[in-house]
């Protein structure tokens, strides 16, 4: 599975996505204020990556936050953009970000790393400590499971990973874990979890 099969299956159903997840109320509130927890109030630029029809940025933006939203689906953006004329979006790959060394004060990576090959992950964290600031934190949603597997997602293939494994990589990449939680099964969603870890020093 590459990032265009990915970018192409998306915008596939991105008016039926829209639909669905297209608007903050939309999200869990508990997964709101966990974003919100441990990234407003940031004095920088914060990346909501993979940021779809913009919903989670419209948040931070309303909550003070200078969030700039990067989506490769056009079709996204251009919904994003219509939606909320007053916060930053562009066209983007999270895998090579347009932005200089240690510039921004944080990244969300909500959901956004699951259709990434379990091989490709510590690249693409690697990529975030280079854009991240010393004490600059990230804040990772992601399909939990026992061991790192393959499921058929709705959309396009996806992985999900246990917790630890997931924060391992985090430290592998200079980030250290700052809090964790997680969420069972409600009959409607599958287990998933989110992370959130600060920049290392250096």
């Amino acid at each position: 599975m590459n990032v265009e099969q990915v970018r192409q299956a998306y915008a596939s159903v991105a008016e039926l996505y829209i639909g669905l997840f297209g608007t903050s109320q939309q999200v869990h509130p508990d997964d709101l204020a966990f974003i919100g927890r441990h990234l407003a109030g940031r004095p920088g630029t914060v990346l909501d990556l993979g940021c779809g029809p913009g919903q989670i940025t419209g948040y931070l933006h309303s909550l003070g936050v200078d969030a700039t939203g990067i989506d490769m689906v056009p079709e996204f953006i251009a919904h994003a953009r219509a939606t909320h004329p007053s916060v930053e979006f562009q066209l983007g790959s999270l895998e090579s970000l347009d932005v200089a060394n240690h510039s921004v004060d944080g990244i969300l990576a909500w959901f956004s790393l699951i259709h990434l090959p379990p091989q490709s992950l510590d690249a693409v964290l690697a990529e975030f400590r280079r854009a991240t600031a010393p004490a600059g934190t990230v804040v990772l949603g992601f399909f939990e499971g026992d061991e790192v597997a393959a499921f058929d997602h709705k959309v396009v293939t996806a992985y999900r990973w246990p917790v630890d494994e997931l924060s391992e990589c985090l430290t592998r990449a200079g980030f250290t874990e700052v809090e964790r939680v997680r969420r069972p099964s409600d009959g409607t969603h599958r287990p998933y979890a989110a992370i959130a870890a600060v920049a290392t020093e250096g």
